[in-house]
């Protein structure tokens, strides 16, 4: 039977259900029942083997027992087949339950997180379980390859996640999207392409329904037969942690290698590392539950865990997931991950994302962005990207990054599925790699070096220049001020500065301030409580003499504070004297802000602005043309009056 058949005569099978269950629901009758029918052919090729133990042992064997007798970790020990079930229509339910309680728990719990029993109880009260299993009992599922079921597998997922496409993008990367991230993590990396028995480690932390697993195993397997490439993930969502144990299963893998839970609070692969790691984790999703957790383990490890770095704002963390796969690599090894725009800009120097940036590229960590076209995933079409990151640049890379543009890299396709409108071809994708793999210089490839992203942010300062007066519309702001109004000397305070300072206007802050002090002094105020009351009767003046503190160092005016980000590859000192002394030649740098990390003048930032290295500009049009399209349309406009009107 070939792959398609097969896969056409499962997919026929959802027809039995029509009208009784919603085509989005169809998946979740369908694919556990494949997964059953699909594990009692595997289970059958040691049938007896296994019983013999069973009937040596019991069924409380030891699982290893059970285990090598069935020559790996798919064995069942209920005594049921699919053609057993069928004999007993009267307990099919019942039965069929007890058929995949008979799996070892690491199988058994893809039917739990299924809810299989409440399933095969619905299927059984509107009448078509009998009908469904005799279906998929004519399907010959022991008979097939691995690769062959495993392919016909994902081919059903895909069918069924478009089928219930509103919520499809939550736990289904497109395709295409998932080809395109395994080349680009594969296309530096010859090693486990070519060479004759390599053993390599991939790792997905948020793995949905485990597309990219099987797609990088696939692209592996067709590159290099010898090669073996252990995979490993964890997912969250139940369902689609289920299709992807399941897929794991089909496919031969161990069963354990694929965990269920939040990935950011438990790791359930810790302490491992992996040469490859790929993910596409929900970007633009809060991760607020997680917050306490994740902080606590910063503040206790240190750049010896995972968040060391920074942590980003609440209302993202892709930030989070790119981290947590960025430790989770071991030496050389290599990162594909997809993330919204957030990453790229978010945050101004010294801010989570910003330190997060300075982390990835002051270590030389990021190799290449691609930008996707937009409208390409199911659940979103805003703009995204894929970040590709090594902990082993080529020598020709090191202190640089490759920017892709591939926002044009797209064909429409014949039918929306969701927000998903755009969709690569296989030449689209050829076109991007080609891109890479040669470092290209082009109209949608640019090579930038590391500095360019970098900025340190100054904080400029300009003196303090006011008049001061005790007049009367000055003196009124005391008694909107909130600490003034409270005090019951408030009257008294306002008297004492209106006889004994009075409405001249002094330009000089020093003189005004020890007016005022002798003014109050019988009051008994501080000196901060005075010093309020002069920044109140103050007024911006230009003409005014600088202010100057104690030590005779001008004082700041804080409503003329400014900052400027200064890039990396320029002298800051230079930059200041050509960008803010020409303009404001009694500026100063405000030496106070330094940077925590290189001690330097204000604080140290990366963005990568990625659309600027793209940008073309285009002429507007002169003003014949725009003259010529405005009398035009006012001509049409008066044809169509005209025929409205007669």
């Amino acid at each position: 039977m070939t792959q398609t058949r097969m896969g056409n005569i499962i997919w026929a099978t959802a027809e039995l259900l029509r009208g009784d269950y919603k085509q989005a629901d169809y998946g979740k009758v369908i694919l556990p029942m494949t997964i059953a029918r699909r594990l009692d052919g595997m289970a059958g090729r040691h049938r007896d083997d296994v019983e013999a133990v069973l009937k040596e042992h019991g069924v409380t064997a030891a699982p290893a027992l059970l285990e090598h007798a069935a020559q790996g970790p798919v064995y069942n020990i209920s005594g049921f087949t699919f053609e057993k079930l069928l004999a007993d229509p009267g307990n099919l339910a019942a039965n069929l339950i007890h058929f995949t309680s008979g799996f070892p728990e690491s199988i058994r719990e893809i039917f739990q997180r299924y809810k299989f029993a409440e399933k095969v109880q619905d299927l059984a009260d509107k009448d078509l379980l009998h009908q469904v299993v005799k279906k998929f009992a004519s399907v010959d599922l022991e008979h097939v390859s691995n690769e062959e079921m495993g392919n016909t597998f994902e081919d059903l997922i895909r069918r069924f996640s478009e089928l219930s496409n509103e919520t499809a993008g939550e736990h289904y990367t497109p395709r295409e999207v998932i080809h395109l991230m395994v080349q680009l993590l594969f296309t530096e990396d010859d090693d486990i392409l070519a060479t004759e028995g390599a053993i390599k480690k991939l790792y997905d932390p948020t793995a949905g329904t485990g597309g990219m697993l099987s797609s990088a195993d696939d692209h592996v397997k067709g590159a290099n037969p010898d090669a073996k490439l252990a995979v490993f993930g964890q997912e969250l969502n139940d369902e689609s942690y289920a299709i992807c144990k399941a897929d794991m299963v089909i496919k031969g893998y161990d069963p354990k290698n694929v965990q269920q839970g939040n990935t950011l609070t438990d790791d359930r692969h810790a302490g491992m590392k992996f040469d490859y790691v790929l993910s596409n984790p929900p970007f633009g999703v809060d991760w607020g539950k997680a917050f306490d957790a994740v902080a606590k383990e910063r503040r206790t490890l240190g750049m010896t865990g995972r968040f060391g770095p920074g942590l980003p704002r609440k209302s993202d963390g892709t930030f989070l997931f790119m981290l947590h796969g960025l430790h989770k690599l071991d030496d050389g090894g290599r990162m594909a991950i997809v993330t919204n725009g957030s990453p790229l800009f978010t945050g101004n120097a010294g801010s989570g994302e910003s330190e997060i940036r300075r982390h990835l590229l002051e270590n030389d960590l990021v190799e290449a962005i691609i930008a996707l076209p937009t409208d390409m995933f199911y659940n979103t079409g805003i703009q995204t990207y894929i970040w590709v990151l090594s902990k082993a640049k080529a020598e020709a890379r090191k202190g640089k990054v490759q920017l892709i543009d591939a926002g044009k890299l797209f064909e429409k396709m014949p039918k929306s599925l969701g927000s998903k409108r755009n969709r690569m071809s296989p030449e689209h994708i050829a076109r991007v790699v080609k891109a890479h793999g040669d470092m290209e210089e082009s109209a949608i490839s640019k090579v930038v070096p590391v500095a360019e992203f970098g900025y340190r942010t100054i904080t400029v300062d300009r003196p303090m220049k006011h008049s001061y007066a005790a007049t009367e519309d000055r003196l009124a702001r005391l008694h909107d001020d909130r600490k003034l109004r409270k005090r019951d000397d408030l009257e008294d305070i306002v008297a004492a500065l209106r006889e004994k300072v009075g409405g001249d206007v002094v330009k000089n802050r020093s003189t005004f301030q020890a007016q005022t002090q002798l003014a109050l002094a019988p009051l008994g105020l501080k000196a901060t409580e005075v010093k309020n009351i002069v920044d109140l009767l103050a007024e911006r003046d230009e003409t005014a003499e600088p202010a100057r503190d104690g030590k005779k160092r001008l004082l700041p005016d804080t409503d003329l504070r400014d900052t400027e980000d200064v890039p990396l590859t320029e002298d800051v000192q230079t930059y200041f004297e050509r960008e803010v002394l020409a303009q404001a030649p009694d500026a100063w740098i405000n030496d106070e802000v330094r940077d925590e990390k290189d001690g330097g003048l204000g604080k140290v930032g990366y963005e990568i602005p990625f659309n600027r290295y793209f940008y073309t500009y285009e002429a507007p049009p002169s003003l014949e043309k725009v003259d010529a399209r405005i009398r035009a349309r006012s001509s049409r406009i008066m044809d169509l009056l005209k025929a409205v009107v007669g």
